[in-house]
């Protein structure tokens, strides 16, 4: 995507002293316009990976597919979106973050109108892996891009914005799927992106900035090698968890190790590797991306078992389970702009420990939820939840950027993007899991295996305010 016509005019984002651009960012209005571009574009990304499993049923239906095929409507998106990430944020830190970010909200564009132009379901499957690889270019550089539209000193209002998008995106596309199926046929959910993605793009070819550019070459072995990697993972806890034949999963398991091993010997000689393992050397990344990986394990069990444990065990309608459910995305839209804030001024470590030690006892609660409860009971215990969700991602989010240095910012957005997708990947694989060992109380189960994931995130957060040597090359 082109760029020329920004560079003849002094770009503010992009001064001669870099340490003005960490404590300036963008001027006003600029940054808020080139917030609206990130906001929008990661809403789109993140409801496209949860909208369509409402329709599923739908579209199966008028596309004339099995259940069973159908499924490939979500899982093209999420197995393109996991395995390109850390590729295309590696090609943010060497091409430039703008341009990634444009380049997939135009591929994701047009891929949602083929969506909704498709009449069988061969062709929407293609057209979902393509609005994938679109979804992991808006996703892979986003919060690289908040390090360079907000100053140092308000870096954690920023990113608190990106992770309250995140949140309530992941938690509402099901009601909105809903929503636009009550009034419309189900290509309007892939249309309605169209005149969005548009409009972004174009605000973004005016508000994005520019950033310094890493000279290592684009290792595109590794970019091959990560795909089989992560793709041939994704098949094999997806097999456990909906009893695929055991030697076939195994196999997948062994040949996906096999594979990483060489990829993470090859990325130990990149001096800007594809897999940042140069980040993850740094205790305190490793110990955020860790803590990233456990809440979103958690989360994911939470969403998947609590429908099923409001509708089937305590007898709530559909439409009773959406509204008993929103308690937790309200509460993450007020408590992660105050997380963000905080982060500002206090460690990441104590403030992740408390929101994710909160995180567990709400979860805790729900899992012992009485044979009656009333609708005061649960919805205090789904608030508990999205508050301490809420206080731990911003801080934690802030924490994984500033402790990359500037010029490797995408890795470390990469990182984040494929901590959230691998965790929620496990998580949904854990329930299908537990259902099919323990039916009768799988719910109940599936939250409590959730609040111990909540619970070791809380201790692995607290373990970053053990004093280390700080990182050479880290930078705020």
């Amino acid at each position: 995507m082109s760029t020329s016509t920004h560079s003849a005019a002094p770009a503010p984002s992009a001064p001669a002293n870099e340490a003005d651009d960490i404590e300036t960012g963008l001027p006003f209005p600029q940054r808020y316009y080139a917030v609206a571009v990130l906001a929008l574009g990661i809403t789109l990304a993140v409801l496209d990976g949860s909208i369509a499993n409402v329709a599923l049923p739908t579209i199966a239906r008028h596309l004339h597919a099995s259940a069973a095929s159908s499924i490939w409507i979500v899982n093209a998106y999420q197995l393109s979106v996991t395995i390109s990430l850390l590729p295309l944020s590696s090609l943010g830190d060497r091409i430039g973050y703008r341009r990634v970010y444009l380049g997939g909200l135009a591929l994701f564009t047009v891929a949602s109108l083929f969506c909704a132009l498709a009449t069988t379901l061969p062709e929407l499957a293609i057209a979902r892996v393509v609005q994938g690889f679109g979804g992991a270019g808006i996703m892979c550089v986003n919060t690289a891009l908040v390090r360079l539209i907000y100053p140092r000193s308000r870096l954690g209002r920023g990113v608190a914005i990106n992770a309250m998008v995140v949140a309530v995106a992941s938690v509402v596309g099901p009601t909105l799927a809903s929503g636009v199926l009550a009034i419309a046929a189900w290509p309007w959910l892939f249309a309605i992106n169209v005149p969005i993605g548009i409009a972004a793009v174009a605000l973004g070819l005016r508000a994005l900035p520019m950033n310094e550019r890493h000279p290592a070459p684009y290792d595109y072995l590794s970019a091959l090698l990560n795909a089989v990697v992560f793709g041939l993972l994704i098949f094999a806890v997806d097999g456990m968890g909906h009893g695929e034949n055991t030697p076939w999963v195994a196999g997948e398991l062994v040949l996906a190790v096999g594979v990483g091993w060489y990829f993470v010997r090859r990325q130990l000689t990149q001096p800007a590797p594809l897999l940042p393992v140069d980040l993850l050397a740094n205790p305190v990344f490793a110990l955020s991306i860790s803590t990233s990986v456990c809440s979103f394990t958690a989360q994911m069990l939470a969403f998947v078992a609590l429908p099923f444990l409001l509708q089937d065990t305590l007898g709530f309608s559909q439409v009773a389970t959406g509204f008993l459910m929103t308690p937790w995305p309200l509460v993450i839209v007020g408590a992660a702009p105050l997380a963000g804030a905080l982060s500002d001024r206090y460690p990441a470590g104590i403030l992740g420990g408390i929101g994710l030690a909160l995180f567990a006892l709400g979860l805790l609660a729900l899992a012992t939820l009485g044979a009656h409860p009333s609708i005061v009971d649960i919805c205090w215990r789904m608030a508990l939840c999205g508050a301490g969700f809420g206080i731990f991602q911003s801080p934690n989010n802030r924490q994984i950027l500033s402790s990359a240095p500037r010029e490797r910012s995408g890795g470390a957005s990469g990182m984040l993007g494929t901590a959230r997708l691998t965790g929620q990947t496990l998580g949904a694989a854990l329930v299908a899991l537990i259902f099919s060992v323990a039916p009768r109380h799988g719910p109940s189960v599936a939250l409590l295996v959730a609040t111990g994931f909540a619970a070791a995130a809380s201790v692995v957060s607290l373990m970053r305010l053990v004093p280390r040597t700080a990182s050479p090359r880290s930078s705020a």
